[in-house]
């Protein structure tokens, strides 16, 4: 059976995905509608169950069906770049890392997935509206009590000590690459985000100035391979360039 409070997927037969948490009463279901959460719970995962005559498989939400059906309210990056984040952080289970413009949550999902259970993910946004916005999509999250939420200027506020690693998807990064830094135990990494070229530019150049090692910068490209009965070949469409990604080390004290 499925516990109240376990979040769960409803997946139709054209793909659609519906996630939300179980309980035992009538349930507004974005993009759905009314759905008996009584049935739900009694039900396991597997299952199949009818709703205003369409057929559901219940299933345990994927990460990748969290990022696919989360609310947004700033756009979020996109899977080719979040997930080599983590490995580019040197990040793991009972990581303490600092973010900063939590946007919609996305990135953050994938960096609690990656901390949990024992870690810990610190985010920091200047906006109320876009906190709100990820505190309802990270709920639906297993990782969700690992998360902590700060509004305010990442630039500016004194952080905590001792951050394995810290990661910047903000307009202005090298306006915190300083305070962030020093908040970096030796050996944490740093990672940033930036859009265009000339921001690149800048922020690497303020990640070499702040004593920042191993600097590196690139982009990530994926092109699906179509595998049909004919042959394989690369499809037509790509996903080209979103963003650039910059890291660095903190190899000594630098404060």
């Amino acid at each position: 059976m499925i516990s109240e409070g376990s979040k769960v997927l409803l997946l139709d037969h054209d793909g659609r995905r519906y996630v939300f948490a179980a309980e035992r009463r009538m349930l507004e279901v974005g993009r759905l509608g009314v759905v008996d959460g009584a049935k739900i719970c009694d039900s396991s995962v597997g299952d199949t169950l009818s709703i205003g005559g369409r057929e559901f498989l219940i299933l345990k939400p994927s990460l990748k069906d969290l990022l696919e059906t989360m609310g947004r309210k700033a756009q979020i990056m996109i899977p080719k770049d979040s997930f080599v984040i983590p490995f580019h952080l040197d990040i793991g289970s009972g990581s303490k890392i600092v973010e900063a413009g939590v946007g919609s949550g996305g990135l953050t999902l994938v960096l609690l997935r990656a901390v949990a259970p024992t870690g810990r993910v610190c985010s920091y946004d200047l906006r109320d509206d876009h906190g709100a916005v990820a505190k309802r999509n990270i709920s639906m999250s297993e990782q969700a009590g690992c998360w902590e939420l700060r509004i305010g200027d990442i630039c500016s506020m004194e952080l905590e000590r001792d951050f394995d690693a810290a990661f910047l998807d903000m307009p202005n990064p090298w306006d915190a690459i300083d305070n962030v830094t020093k908040a970096l135990k030796v050996g944490g990494h740093l990672g940033c985000y930036i859009p265009n070229a000339n921001q690149l530019d800048k922020t690497v150049r303020k990640m070499r100035e702040a004593g920042l090692a191993e600097v590196v910068a690139f982009e990530t490209i994926q092109r699906e391979m179509v595998v049909h009965e004919g042959g394989v070949r690369p499809s037509f469409d790509m996903l080209g360039h979103t963003g650039y990604l910059a890291f660095g080390r903190k190899l000594k004290k630098l404060d």
